[in-house]
């Protein structure tokens, strides 16, 4: 997939955990994982909305595109 998702890069910028996430945003710490992975087809806008809220980020800070 040429989208890759840099979660896991700014939750150690950030030094927050997975788990602290996974509860602020309201999903299980087992779909937060698949999302670091970048194993997700999609992800609704309000979960997005939340992250970058908790990590005071915006959304081209979590994904890039990589042309191949």
């Amino acid at each position: 997939m040429p989208i890759d998702v840099r979660l896991s890069v700014m939750l150690a910028e950030r030094g927050v955990s997975g788990r602290e996430l996974a509860e602020h945003i309201g999903i299980t710490q087992a779909n937060l994982s698949l999302l670091r992975q970048g194993k997700v087809k999609g992800i609704r806008f309000e979960t997005l909305e939340r992250i970058c809220e908790f990590l005071e980020c915006q959304p081209g800070d979590l994904l890039r595109y990589r042309s191949d």
